[in-house]
Parts: structure tokens; sequence; C-alpha cells
């Protein structure tokens, strides 16, 4: 582990601006320990999130989410990768931010359509509508107030290793704050 990173690293930010990639890439370069909430969420539960949503609703998988924040806020030498809208619920920010720098990825709503359109692998259920970049552009307006708190980094055009760095950077320049 690095020593100038005492903390946790936590990246929230819309679906499909990096933060599992680019999370997996800092933790290793780091050698800290990478946590994703949605797949310990689906791991402790044994459901996948899409099937959370249709069997117990929205507010339920949120309720799972502040458990996750509140375990993972004991602990040190993570990065945590959050869902979307989970550094939007005051209660988790307070959480997290006790052991953890957030820093907020953004992208293009452009971006972010093209990435979740090449995405085979994850579903997501708030896109589940028949103009789903619409949909992206109200949920990034809905959400653009949350996440203005944390400091912002921008995935658009960028390779993953490139938004490690840049991160990885804004680290060491504030790593006395950590």
């Amino acid at each position: 582990m690095d020593p100038k990173i005492k903390k946790n690293i936590i990246l929230t930010g819309f679906m499909a601006t990096g933060k599992t990639t680019i999370g997996q890439i800092l933790a290793q370069q780091l050698r800290l320990k990478f946590v994703d909430t949605d797949e310990l969420i689906e791991s402790q539960q044994g459901i996948r999130i899409q099937e959370i949503f249709k069997q117990f609703g929205e507010n339920a998988f949120r309720k799972m989410e502040t458990n996750i924040a509140r375990e993972l806020a004991g602990q040190d030498g993570l990065v945590i990768s959050t869902g979307g809208r989970m550094m939007l619920d005051p209660e988790n920010v307070t959480l997290l931010t006790q052991t953890g720098r957030v820093f907020c990825l953004t992208a293009t709503a452009d971006e972010i359509f093209n990435r979740l359109q090449q995405d085979t692998v994850h579903t997501r259920p708030l896109l589940a509508v028949p103009e789903p970049k619409t949909k992206i552009i109200e949920l990034l307006e809905e959400r653009k107030r949350g996440y203005q708190r944390f400091q912002k980094v921008s995935t658009s055009g960028k390779e993953p290793s490139e938004v490690a760095q840049e991160i990885r950077v804004l680290l060491h320049e504030t790593a006395p704050e950590m």
C-alpha cells in the first residue's frame, strides 16, 4: 500500500463513467483492495441488482447500499466503486467520507449512452425505458447538484489508465488531508 494513501478512495458518478474499471486499476497500482458496492450487494443477497429492483423495489436496494456503506466505513485500504446514486444519499456520504476521499467521475451524456450500448454484461434497471438517452440526460440533470460536492474527474475521451493516473496525482497533491 502506498504510504501516502492512508484511507479509502471512493469513486462515484453516473453509470458508465468508468468507476469499476478505473477503480480496479487504481487498486492494483496502489496495492489496495478493490470493492464494487453493487457486486458486494449481489454477492450478499445472492441475486442480481435488476432482480433486487424487481422483487423488493428501489427503496430496499437503497437500504442495502446504506448497509454496505456502514460496513465499508469501518475499513481502510480500499478503493470503493459505488453505485451511481449511492453517494447522493447524505447518510452514505457521511459514512464513507469519514474514512475516505471521494472523486466523482464524469462523462458526457453521449459518451455514457455509447458506453452503455457497448456493455452487453450489465443491465441498467433505471434505463429500461423507450428513450434511454433522454433518461440519461434527465438523470444527469437530477443528480448534478448531488455530485457537485465531490472533486470531478472527467473520463470523456480518456483511457482508464489516464484517469487513474490523474486521480493518483490529485491524491498526492492533497495527501495530508487524508
